[in-house]
């Protein structure tokens, strides 16, 4: 629908600007009667509602309200004669003019149109609520104030059930945001689950705390992620350094999270996200870095029973080769049930790009390891991006995705909630294809 009602906004303001030109004249009235039946046609849509009226439609419902305006003046006042000459340059640098408030005024909801999350297919209604949980063993290292750091987490969580649920930790990638997944944590705590999404501060795109406070990404975290995807610009033993340090930050938070959770789960008077939750049963799963993060935490507590990658390097599985300077797999015993989930971006890498070479390993290193492709998916289209932004999804310096995105996602899904379902709750096996 955005597409569609920016194309017919163009076409209309060209082909007024041609009906001028061609007839050398400046058409005022006719021009006021199409600014005002463009707002109309545009507050129709919306009070229908063909168009879910959301913040994004502000500048282009302002740039049309305030042309309608200008319109209902030129009919209703008194036609003067007009003493300047026409000029047809005049009349194409203000057409040139309108075109490019029009591209700007609608491109948020170009950039975010209207969608449609997918069908959630458990008994359970879902809810929300967002902690900041304080870290008092840690101060804050990308910044000069000495606080401790604080990590936001929302739950996605079953309401109105009653008995307790495995609880799954997630980790969003590089500078993601907390509710990057939001279709995945839905399914799965309409199927009773608890989800703990957690942003990573200063690593996540922005997060904000329960008091409102608003935290930006690191540009310093973000210069030097987006170098160690360049060649030549970090040695492997600089690039090792790096990959244990951002692991360490990520793993320290999910501790905190679980931590935290378990606690808090202990507690009789505890809020009611916290009493729905079996400590017993924990699983942690995260998308690219988030997903590495997720591997490498397994490998350090006992409390961890499940493990799902999306398209993340095994940086746990990893071991630098410092006389060659390059990686190689670990090759060590993981015991934890892992499911790795990839795209042509990530797939295609395995077997030549080093930083992958746990990830090669993994079917024979794992007691029980599975592993699948799915053939035309991009990067992000692992996440929910590609539905409420599919311009942003494929602008990612990522591959073109030609994958349905839904059918994307709500496989993937559902391959996520059927691993939970048999390693977390013992129901049935766990089968799959290679590539979907």
């Amino acid at each position: 629908m955005e597409i569609v009602l920016f194309t017919v906004a163009l076409i209309v303001e060209i082909a007024l600007a041609v009906y001028c030109l061609v007839t050398k004249q400046k058409h005022r009235k006719l021009t006021g009667r199409v600014r005002m039946a463009e707002f109309i046609v545009l507050a129709t849509l919306i009070l229908l509602p063909v168009i879910e009226w959301s913040f994004y439609w502000i500048p282009i419902a302002g740039l049309l309200f305030l042309l309608a305006v200008t319109g209902i003046i030129s009919l209703i006042r008194r036609p003067k004669a007009d003493a300047r000459v026409f000029k047809s340059s005049a009349i194409a640098a203000k057409a040139i003019l309108m075109l490019i408030m029009l591209t700007l005024a609608f491109t948020p909801v170009l950039l975010f149109p209207q969608y449609r999350l997918p069908e959630v297919t458990g008994e359970y209604p879902v809810a929300t609520v967002v902690y900041t949980y304080t870290d008092k063993n840690r101060i804050e290292q990308f910044t000069d104030t000495g606080g401790h750091r604080h990590v936001n987490v929302e739950f996605w969580y079953p309401e109105q059930a009653e008995g307790t649920y495995p609880l799954l930790v997630f980790s969003h990638g590089a500078y993601g945001v907390r509710s990057s997944n939001t279709s995945t944590f839905t399914e799965l705590a309409s199927h009773g689950y608890v989800v703990a999404s957690i942003d990573h501060p200063y690593h996540s795109f922005y997060t904000e705390s329960v008091d409102g406070e608003l935290t930006l990404i690191s540009p310093d975290y973000f210069r030097e992620f987006n170098n160690t995807n360049k060649e030549g610009v970090y040695t492997a033993a600089e690039m090792y350094s790096i990959i244990q340090k951002n692991m360490k930050l990520r793993t320290d938070d999910m501790s905190l999270v679980i931590d935290t959770v378990v606690e808090m789960a202990a507690q009789d008077n505890a809020p009611a996200v916290y009493q729905l939750i079996d400590p017993a049963k924990i699983g942690v799963f995260g998308h690219s870095m988030g997903g590495a993060a997720s591997v490498w935490l397994g490998r350090e507590r006992d409390d961890i029973s499940a493990l799902v990658n999306l398209d993340g390097p095994l940086f746990s599985e990893l071991r630098l080769n410092r006389k060659a300077d390059h990686f190689i797999a670990a090759n060590e015993a993981y015991t934890i049930p892992l499911l790795n989930i990839y795209s042509d971006d990530v797939w295609k890498q395995l077997d030549y790009v080093t930083v992958y070479a746990g990830n090669k390993t993994a079917d024979h290193t794992f007691s029980e390891s599975y592993s699948v492709h799915f053939q035309g998916a991009n990067h992000m289209s692992l996440t929910d991006l590609p539905l409420f932004s599919p311009i942003l999804a494929n602008m990612m310096p990522v591959g073109k995705a030609v994958i349905d995105k839904y059918y994307c996602i709500e496989t993937m899904n559902q391959l996520v909630l059927q691993f939970f379902d048999y390693t977390l709750k013992g129901i049935g096996g766990f089968t799959l294809k290679a590539e979907y």
